[in-house]
């Protein structure tokens, strides 16, 4: 069995995970469920007692959410409505418990790819930053999820925050969830989206994104592509078809078939257009 490890200090939590690889613990809410109580042969650190990990707050034109941030501390947060996606997302994850332990950095770093908060962190351009003991990088998201439980995260380093840069004036977004019941269950398909309108009442720009219908989640290129110039109004979502939606590869599993997955991501992506133009 390995040692446990409960830093107050970040320079403490590099020096551990320089010294060999080790189990990082915030919330814990996917980590111990996966033990199913099986000792840990390798080092845990647990990282709750690093009070620079918390927060959520915007600095500089980027929101900064720590990674001892919880889902319920980012519904609750005071933020600008161009990130009522994310908080929808919060309210969505798990059950309150889950919400209150649960941290938005290590459900990233878990990379499941029915994890909730992935598909509005990829609309929302947001980065990942890591720190190690040889200084900070920053990667996107969207390249930090490599595949189903794979990160580009590498041993010796340690998630200390998402960054998500302040879009443009009259940003909306939105988030879309489809589950067997409301609380406590794994996503079948999800769908989120940002939009930038344009002053003369078109879309900007727009990122679409699909999680639980494939390894990793995805955004939507082509779809975007698709939607920029087109007037903002009630047939804007209307003009989603299958084919805007080919780079998703769900599978078939006992929550739902992948043809059931892809026509629910086809549906999950028009309510999320929907919602944007009504709100703006």
């Amino acid at each position: 069995m390995g040692r446990y490890h409960r830093p107050l200090a970040l320079a403490d939590a590099l020096a551990t995970l320089a010294g060999g690889p080790a189990t990082v613990v915030a919330g814990g809410t996917d980590v111990f469920p996966a033990r199913l109580g099986r000792p840990f042969a390798e080092d845990v650190l647990d990282i709750t007692g690093i009070t620079a990990l918390k927060g959520i707050g915007l600095d500089g034109g980027w929101l900064r959410i720590g990674a001892l941030a919880t889902w319920s501390e980012l519904a609750q947060a005071p933020l600008p409505p161009w990130l009522d996606g994310i908080r929808r997302a919060a309210r969505e994850v798990g059950g309150v418990q889950i919400q209150n332990a649960g941290t938005v950095v290590g459900n990233l770093c878990n990379a499941s790819p029915a994890a909730d908060g992935v598909p509005s962190l990829l609309a929302l351009d947001a980065e990942v930053e890591l720190a190690s003991s040889a200084g900070l990088r920053r990667i996107p998201v969207a390249e930090f999820v490599l595949g189903n439980r794979r990160t580009a995260r590498r041993p010796e380093e340690l998630a200390t925050a998402l960054l998500i840069p302040e879009p443009g004036p009259g940003a909306r977004s939105s988030f879309e969830k489809l589950g067997a019941r409301r609380y406590l269950v794994i996503s079948i398909a999800m769908a989120a989206a940002v939009l930038e309108p344009a002053a003369d009442g078109t879309v900007g720009r727009i990122r679409v994104a699909v999680g639980a219908c494939g390894p990793v989640a995805r955004r939507l290129p082509a779809l975007e592509a698709a939607l920029r110039g087109l007037p903002l109004g009630p047939d804007l979502a209307g003009t989603v078809t299958p084919a805007h939606l080919d780079g998703l590869s769900p599978i078939d599993d006992v929550r739902g078939t992948a043809e059931y997955r892809r026509e629910a991501a086809l549906v999950l992506v028009r309510r999320a257009i929907r919602t944007l133009t009504e709100q703006a």
